[in-house]
């Protein structure tokens, strides 16, 4: 059986999909699944069984014998949540208890560390672990998946195969739940269809011009397939970056949402609140060498390419997508 966590969430519930659409179904799918709009992540999907977060660890010290894998997918993502106690609990104690299951086990384990772990890239965006010591995260989300980081590479203990992955900017189907959280893209989306205008962050930097801030947008479908692929393949444990490799500016994202709509483009420039003016990144870029070298070698989907195919989504399902649903 294989274990995914989050998986009524973003990320986990399209990895629930792809392993589905490779033929397992022997899924046992873990999260809390008390908030109903929330349900249509995973309600067609195949499984055995649906396991409340927190009755999980104990289920699993129960049931450790039929478990191949474990994806950790669930955790508290919310940036401009600021009481680091929340993070502590849902993302800091839980992975650390779940890791420690997997050790005394044996069981493989990927994991979801994050990109926000780079703070402002001050020493790069490079997923070396003789770094993850000296990376200052600028919210409490991202010290806390620093943290989980920090921890396991200190562990002489170890699963039998590990991966912890920093994700870049996500995008993509079934994050109409994630509110102010979800991608720019569907904000984007949502503008449109109700002002025909989309917002963007002007740049208060000399060497950026307005829009031409930069984020790795990787597609949600890529991160499953580089998920299974790890998870077939085990390749050297570590901790390895998610995204394209490929920085695109703000606004190529909201030009190419305009025109998988078949709309004119139409931008305005709206002052970067003052409360996360200096913490807003200006770039990010994920640094793929050591995915690629490990034997990952499926292309990434272009901007263009995944917008036209999350708008194509989009737009048939747009009664889910009213704000923060």
């Amino acid at each position: 059986m294989i274990v995914v966590t989050g998986a009524a969430g973003f990320i986990g519930s399209m990895v629930a999909d792809a392993l589905n659409q490779q033929g397992r179904d022997d899924l046992i799918l873990v999260d809390d699944f008390s908030k109903e709009q929330k349900k249509r992540n995973y309600q067609d999907k195949s499984f055995q069984s649906l396991i409340h977060r927190d009755q999980f660890l104990e289920w699993l010290n129960d049931n450790h014998e039929n478990i191949d894998f474990i994806i950790h997918l669930g955790a508290r993502t919310d940036t401009t949540e600021f009481d680091y106690s929340v993070f502590q609990r849902l993302n800091v104690d839980y992975t650390i208890a779940l890791w420690n299951l997997c050790t005394q086990y044996q069981i493989p384990l990927v994991y979801a560390s994050s990109a926000a772990t780079y703070g402002l890239g001050e020493l790069g965006y490079d997923d070396r672990h003789d770094i993850v010591d000296e990376l200052k995260p600028l919210n409490p989300y991202g010290r806390s998946k620093n943290e989980i980081d920090k921890y396991i590479l200190r562990q002489e203990g170890q699963p039998p195969f590990w991966a912890g992955l920093k994700f870049f900017n996500v995008y993509g189907p079934n994050e109409y739940h994630k509110g102010k959280m979800a991608s720019v893209i569907l904000h984007a989306y949502r503008q449109i269809q109700e002002t025909g205008v989309v917002k963007l962050f002007r740049s208060h930097r000399p060497d950026f011009e307005d829009g031409q801030q930069l984020r790795d947008f990787v597609y949600v479908k890529d991160v499953a397939k580089v998920i299974l692929w790890l998870m077939e393949h085990r390749p050297a444990s570590g901790l390895y970056n998610v995204g394209t490799g490929k920085a695109r500016s703000f606004y190529d994202l909201a030009d190419n949402t305009f025109k998988a709509l078949g709309l004119e483009t139409k931008i305005q420039f709206i002052d970067t609140p003052l409360e996360i003016r200096d913490k807003y990144q200006y770039f990010t870029e994920a640094n793929i060498t050591k995915l690629r070298n490990a034997g990952y070698t499926a292309p990434f989907t272009s901007l263009e390419d995944g917008v036209s195919d999350y708008i194509h989504f989009l737009t048939p399902n747009s009664q889910l997508l009213t704000p923060n649903s």
